[in-house]
């Protein structure tokens, strides 16, 4: 029996049997339905198109894709305002690169309805082989960033300690700010070469998160700076080089009463001792958004310890 003659003859069976509907019906209830997305039947393809091309092929991979889905009060359409794009996918490739550690080139291959739904992949060198694979690295960096790039997301989702990514907050920062600005909500999923696929997304409920992460609180000590005035401003400002050297330290102390700069009369060259209030402000990630150094009064030279040997 070849082709579809088997359907044929099924269909023959069965045409005069007023029971087939029903059979069929209750066939169909007893194995109940599958409630699965788009990208979930699309990733089960992905998979087995990979198993039979290894049959004969055994380091067969997939072409890698990401697929990023907008949704929001504007996508009914289904298509991608340019606005939207400038905004969003460099700090998608952005964010994708700071998690990888390298840069990582994205490039669009298309665009598809079911709100907003972009198509990209990797830039990579492709060789010849069969239709829809490829040769590369194991893991290539794209997969590597996205793969943390989609647990930081998550973790944002839940509203949980991120500052295991720390260093990944401000490229994430950046793309929750884009999608805060055209009211847009981001799915993102990932089909990686050996078939496998990543999901997370970034709605207003993770975009607040980030918001509150934000916020900063001040973390006050007091230190002593030594080291020779490079630079002055009357407006109450002095540059202090902490050393000799061309990468020697510096430091910018303002004097919050201007007026008692100009009573101590420095001179570029001066050698100083100031105690200064060490200002941090920190977010809850715990990155410092800004230091300030801040006069408070002359400390005491230090004169050098020596050692008689």
């Amino acid at each position: 029996m070849t082709g579809d003659s088997w359907r044929e003859d099924r269909r023959a069976l069965v045409r005069d049997d007023p029971a087939a509907e029903s059979n069929a019906a209750r066939l169909l209830n007893e194995l109940g339905t599958e409630d699965r997305d788009d990208d979930a039947i699309e990733a089960d393809h992905r998979s087995s198109r990979l198993a039979a091309v290894r049959e004969y092929s055994p380091h067969a991979r997939l072409d890698e894709e990401l697929r990023l889905r907008l949704t929001g009060p504007d996508t009914d359409g289904g298509a991608l305002r340019f606005q939207w794009g400038h905004a969003l996918l460099h700090p998608v490739e952005a964010a994708v690169s700071t998690a990888a550690g390298t840069p990582v080139q994205l490039e669009v291959t298309g665009i598809s309805a079911g709100s907003t739904v972009i198509h990209a992949r990797p830039v990579t060198s492709r060789t010849g082989g069969a239709p829809g694979t490829l040769d590369a690295p194991a893991t290539s960096a794209a997969s590597t960033g996205i793969s943390t790039l989609t647990e930081l997301l998550r973790a944002l989702e839940s509203e949980s300690d991120v500052r295991e990514w720390a260093r990944l907050f401000d490229a994430v920062d950046s793309l929750s700010r884009a999608l805060g600005k055209y009211r847009l909500d981001l799915g993102l999923t990932w089909y990686d070469a050996d078939g496998g696929t990543r999901r997370a997304r970034l709605s207003e409920r993770g975009r607040h998160y980030v918001e509150r992460l934000r916020q900063t609180r001040d973390r006050d000590q007091e230190i002593t700076i030594s080291g020779r005035i490079t630079e002055l401003r009357e407006s109450g400002w002095v540059k202090v080089k902490a050393g000799a050297a061309k990468n020697a330290h510096a430091y910018d102390v303002r004097f919050e009463d201007p007026e008692e700069l100009v009573r101590m009369r420095p001179g570029l060259g001066d050698n100083v001792h100031f105690r200064v209030r060490f200002r941090q402000r920190l977010d809850a990630v715990g990155i410092a958004r800004s230091t300030e150094f801040t006069y408070l009064g002359q400390a005491a030279e230090q004169i050098a310890l020596h050692v008689e040997g």
